[in-house]
């Protein structure tokens, strides 16, 4: 599930950062997701084990909150609409909250693949 990003390669550079900015905030306005109240981790495709896990650890009012704004989306697609904009997801409040616990699977994964591969040598 893990992807490679350029992100933290951007963000240690100020000057980039400053100018890349923009053309991020015109790319996820051109996405259209905050204009139907979702937000980014709520675009991640459901069908990996490792993301099932994620949703299975999520508490139960981010799970809540995340099937609300997945069928209020559905519904406003299907009518051809968008959210009023007062309603549209703030880029504040637009944080991680399926990756987190993302990252955390496929390091216990890993972590387990690791254990499970081990060769013990026995010393003379």
């Amino acid at each position: 599930m893990s992807y490679l990003s350029l992100a933290p390669f951007i963000r240690q550079r100020p000057w980039l950062h400053k100018a890349l900015k923009p053309v991020a905030n015109w790319y996820v306005n051109l996405a259209g997701y905050r204009q139907m109240g979702l937000r980014a981790d709520d675009l991640i495709p459901e069908e990996n084990d490792v993301v099932q896990q994620a949703i299975k650890r999520l508490p139960a009012q981010e799970n809540y909150d995340r099937i609300f704004r997945m069928r209020r989306a559905v519904q406003l697609s299907l009518q051809h609409k968008l959210l009023p904009k007062n309603q549209w997801t703030k880029p504040e409040d637009d944080k991680p909250y399926l990756l987190p616990l993302i990252h955390e699977i496929e390091a216990e994964i890993k972590e387990r693949h690791e254990l499970d591969t081990i060769e013990v040598i026995k010393s003379h």
